[in-house]
């Protein structure tokens, strides 16, 4: 074994660096579901600024040094509070923000987000079937961003009381906002499960059509 780490120390190294980078620099992510459309689709890999907020111990949460601040509205990659899963999500409250949903209208310290319907499209629903998803713009004080509403499901968290986002924390919501697990059933997540920040999709393919690339989506910037 010896003769062998000797002859291959060159690769070792680079097996090494390159883990280091992926832990604690930039990384990629696939998207797994249907929790971010329409913004993200099932098939895109987005890339993922690590150093966006935090430099950590890599392969650990441990924050060495604060980098910047999360803002509302970025997409964040993060870990679950609930089991550790890694997620993506957006941004939608901040620490100190005080955030309510009224019929799947937000109202971020006591201003409501505006919305405009855009268009329509069809989404299937496992155990449901295909649906028609309303696609809107949200608007809030800062920023604004594509989101979408499936009105046929039922018993979708559309609605929550005043809640203040405690200190170094945040909350998320999906942009699916009917078919996504997000704050509403986890609660908020601590800054230090943040991972980094989604910046743009470096690929994209269609699962249900042979893994096709999706050309148009490469390289994409995420609004």
């Amino acid at each position: 074994m010896s003769t062998w780490m000797r002859a291959n120390k060159g690769f070792l190294m680079f097996l090494l660096l390159f883990g280091v980078f992926r832990t604690a620099v930039a990384d990629w992510n696939p998207i797994p579901s249907a929790s971010m459309r329409p913004n993200l689709l099932e098939g895109d890999v987005v890339f993922v600024n690590r150093l966006a907020f935090n430099l950590k111990v890599p392969l650990t949460d441990i924050v060495l040094q604060r980098l910047g601040e999360p803002q509302r509205g970025d997409i964040v990659t993060f870990s679950s509070p609930k089991d550790g899963t890694r997620l993506i999500k957006r941004i939608i409250a901040l620490p100190g923000d005080t955030v309510e949903m009224r019929d799947e209208r937000l109202v971020i310290n006591g201003q409501p987000a505006q919305y405009t319907a855009l268009d329509t499209a069809p989404e299937t629903i496992a155990h449901v079937g295909q649906l028609t998803a309303q696609r809107v713009r949200e608007r809030n004080a800062t920023e604004q961003h594509r989101i979408q509403v499936l009105p046929q499901i039922t018993g979708a968290a559309r609605s929550f009381s005043p809640v203040t986002v405690p200190p170094d924390h945040f909350m998320m919501l999906g942009d699916n906002r009917d078919n996504s697990a997000d704050s509403r059933y986890f609660g908020f997540v601590p800054r230090e499960l943040l991972i980094g920040k989604a910046e743009r999709i470096l690929v994209s393919a269609n699962i249900d059509e042979h893994w096709q690339p999706r050309l148009q989506r490469f390289g994409m910037k995420l609004e």
